[in-house]
């Protein structure tokens, strides 16, 4: 007898649903091998993205996993909260690969990356016993529910860099939460379907935008995405006024 598939084909709405999860996170749980057992333990963190949408934590060397990472960087991160009902009929997706810790000249642009998503953790990122981690996608489960299952890829999940758009990110994004505040609760309202907050811009990618209300996380796709990073302003200034064209109806 042959063993059934359940595995369901990836299409552009998948990857799209998929990637939003990843992006619009704020928590999930990271499962790592304990060095001394080899078994997995599974603990609650923080998380943001790189511009790749790659999953970002910062950790304590005092936590258990710090040290299984160190021993052995294989690691996933279940990613979905529950709804109302069976919590197994809500979406959720497992991303796994191997973790890096951040040492590097990149730490300034992943920081405050992590910190626009989790401002309160400024208290304590640069204190000498917490590092920055990022999760290098090498696949993920995706689950959208009873039926819907699917096998990812790093392609799949993962999108084109631009390190000019990385250089002037913070800038962009200061700027816009500084001087258009207005051109960010179009966003929210018309191209994210949320109003009723004050939406702050958190991060900027080729793929899209990720804002922020309070612990509210909402995600704007660019259509098509950027080439680089010329194209963010004039494609800003078209969604704005895409937006009021809209609202005036």
């Amino acid at each position: 007898m042959t063993e059934k598939n359940v595995l369901q084909p990836v299409d552009a709405a998948v990857r799209r649903t998929a990637k939003t999860f990843l992006r619009s996170a704020r928590h999930a749980a990271l499962a790592t091998l304990d060095p001394a057992s080899g078994i997995p333990m599974a603990s609650r963190i923080s998380v943001a993205t790189d511009s790749a949408g790659q999953p970002l934590f910062l950790i304590s060397q005092l936590s258990g996993h710090f040290g299984a990472l160190e021993a052995d960087p294989r690691a996933s991160v279940l990613l979905g909260e529950p709804g109302k009902g069976d919590p197994l009929a809500h979406p959720r997706i497992t991303v796994f690969g191997r973790a890096q810790r951040i040492a590097d000249e990149s730490r300034a642009l992943l920081r405050a990356r992590f910190l626009a998503r989790h401002p309160k953790a400024a208290l304590y990122a640069d204190f000498g016993d917490f590092a920055f981690w990022r999760l290098q996608i090498e696949g993920a489960s995706f689950n959208g529910g009873f039926g819907k299952a699917y096998q990812l890829t790093p392609e799949d999940l993962c999108a084109p860099t631009d390190p000019a758009l990385d250089a002037m990110e913070q800038g962009a994004v200061a700027h816009m939460n500084e001087d258009h505040a207005d051109a960010i609760a179009l966003y929210a309202r018309e191209h994210a379907g949320q109003a009723g907050s004050k939406w702050q811009l958190a991060c900027i990618d080729l793929e899209g935008l990720d804002l922020i209300s309070s612990d509210s996380v909402a995600r704007v796709w660019f259509d098509p995405p950027l080439t680089s990073a010329d194209d963010l302003r004039p494609r800003l200034v078209d969604m704005a006024k895409a937006a009021r064209a809209s609202t005036s109806r």
